[in-house]
């Protein structure tokens, strides 16, 4: 079994992007989130077929100054948050993003 993580944006959602925050909005029950700028950045790359720690290392990673590890820990947290919310769907198998749905 692959320990192998990959995200997607999901489905039920809307986006909007006000400068390097970015404000979704759930379309399960209409609750409002705002992602920092570390937040966007993963949502950003999540496309469903890149693994979580390459969206760490070549965004995360090259934006901040931050060890591979210790950023991957924290996007690993910050990624189950958005999950348990509904705004990423983790997968262990790449599930590419339907291109009408990058915001």
């Amino acid at each position: 079994m692959s320990d192998t993580r990959y995200v997607a944006r999901s489905r039920d959602i809307a986006a909007r992007r006000l400068g390097d925050e970015l404000m979704i909005m759930s379309g399960r029950d209409s609750t409002l989130f705002e992602l920092n700028g570390t937040a966007a950045l993963l949502w950003d790359a999540a496309d469903g077929v890149t693994p979580l720690d390459d969206i760490v290392a070549r965004t995360i990673c090259a934006t901040y100054d931050i060890d591979a590890a210790t950023a991957l820990r924290d996007a690993e947290e910050l990624l189950d948050q958005l999950a348990v919310h509904g705004i990423l769907v983790v997968s262990d198998a790449p599930t590419p993003v339907e291109s009408g749905l990058r915001p």
